[in-house]
């Protein structure tokens, strides 16, 4: 299975960043753009795994969300990865939070204990718009499109994260699929 640990959004915020975002997609209609349902604030990927991990993680997961609150996640900002002149993925920013960085400090280290690997670069959280391919960074005049449209784009959301969502990807013909294997609910404050 091919997975990954994310916090999802509500389908009402998925859809009012898919409408603010939607001059992006007009500048460069060519890019890998996500649909609305698959916007969410990974927290960490985990890939290709064997199926008998699940319920390791699913009790692992379930540790980490006990011990930490739902935290308010500021949706706003388009930027890129690693800039507008040469961006491999096109994103959404979600203000720092010290509640997020401590989730997914813990994520990190309940995963580590699973002997899975450590992801030593720091945590930028973001939700993924569009993944550009090699091909496409040579279009300068798109990509100076898509930098206009997205110092133009004028979104801000506050989201509660709620859980702590292990996510299956399943690579389609007509892009991924994801799917909620299990919830771990994080604590009300």
């Amino acid at each position: 299975m091919r997975l990954f640990l994310a916090i999802n959004l509500p389908a009402d915020v998925r859809e009012q960043m898919l409408g603010a975002v939607q001059p992006l997609r007009e500048a460069a209609p060519r890019l890998g753009w996500a649909r609305a349902e698959q916007f969410h604030l990974t927290m960490k990927f985990l890939g290709e795994q064997p199926d008998s991990l699940v319920d390791e993680l699913g009790a692992a997961l379930a540790g980490v969300a006990a011990r930490h609150g739902m935290p308010l996640m500021r949706l706003g900002t388009v930027g890129a990865f690693p800039n507008f002149f040469a961006p491999r993925v096109v994103w959404m920013g979600v203000a720092p939070d010290p509640r997020l960085e401590l989730i997914h400090h813990d994520v990190e280290t309940a995963c580590g204990n699973l002997g899975l690997p450590i992801d030593g670069r720091p945590f930028r959280p973001h939700i993924t718009l569009a993944r550009v391919r090699d091909d496409q960074r040579a279009d300068r005049s798109m990509l100076q499109g898509l930098s206009k449209a997205a110092s133009d784009v004028e979104f801000e959301a506050d989201v509660i994260g709620r859980s702590i969502d292990l996510m299956q990807s399943e690579l389609l013909p007509n892009g991924a699929r994801h799917s909620i294997v299990m919830s771990a609910p994080l604590r009300s404050i």
